[in-house]
Parts: C-alpha cells; structure tokens; sequence
C-alpha cells in the first residue's frame, strides 16, 4: 500500500533543526479559536520563536504568533496568546520529565491540518546544539549540496 503524502504545513519552524538536534518528535493537537485555524490555513502564522512547556499542569505552546484574521468579525484573537496542547497523560509526564531532568526543551517543528482537516503541531524533544555542533552540520549540508552539483555534472559530462 503506498504511503500517502504528508500534508503542507501552515507553518513551520526550519532553523529548529540547525539550532536543536532532535531526540524525539510528537504529534500533538492544538486547541485554537476559529479565526486562528483560517490565518492558518491562509498559510499565515509564525512559529520560529516558539516553545513548549508546563502551566498549570497543562501543556502549552508560548509565543506562537499567528495574526488576526482579516475579516469584519469583532470577534478577533490575541497574536502570541498561549495555546493549549492535546496529548495523553502519559506522554506529557514522559515529556515534561525529560525537560525537567535532562535540561531539554520542546520546539514545535510544525503545525499542519491532517486528513480530517484537525490541526496539529509536530512537537519535537530537543537538545540545543554548540557552536562547533552547528558549524559540523553546516559543513555536512554543504557537503551534500556539492556532492549532488558533482554527480549532477558528471552525468553531463558523459
């Protein structure tokens, strides 16, 4: 059975990646206000700046921005308010812990709408890289960028 395409995502966090090394990912739902889920699903929202963590023994996603949506509706959201995250008990407790102990820290790497048209964040557990980390995977991306222009070329060549 093929697999199906992983849907676009309407927003997504690309340097989370060079700045953590990710342990582990997650799915977990986000509870938002009508108004946010159509700026997102215009494509608009921001959540580069953003990270996940406890309150009131709740999971929440802080510092997400994704703007009002322009309609005539008085009914708008606030930008960067904190949004709840949906997961099981036993994976918060799993998460939480691994933040508290071993010092790392939840990024959302990206908010998509699966099959059914529900929104969802794709959390990952991560580990904040050095400097000498970030410097070694710029080395191996550029690496794999000329490897490809080399073996692109010399298929040319023949």
């Amino acid at each position: 059975m093929a697999e199906k395409p992983s849907p676009p995502p309407a927003a997504q966090n690309r340097k989370a990646r060079f700045e953590y090394s990710i342990e582990d990912s997650l799915e977990a739902g986000i509870m938002l206000a009508g108004t946010e889920v159509k700026a997102l699903r215009l494509g608009k929202g921001n959540i580069a700046e953003a990270y996940a963590g406890p309150m009131g023994g709740e999971l929440y996603l802080f510092n997400a921005y994704i703007p009002e949506y322009q309609s005539r509706s008085p009914f708008g959201h606030e930008p960067r308010r904190p949004r709840k995250l949906l997961v099981r008990k036993r994976e918060m407790t799993k998460l939480l812990g691994a933040v508290t102990r071993e010092g790392m820290t939840l990024v959302p790497l990206s908010i998509y709408f699966n099959a059914r048209g529900i929104a969802k964040v794709n959390l990952g557990l991560a580990k904040g890289k050095k400097r000498h980390d970030k410097r070694e995977s710029e080395k191996e991306r550029d690496w794999q960028r000329e490897k490809g222009r080399l073996m692109r070329n010399r298929g040319r060549d023949e």
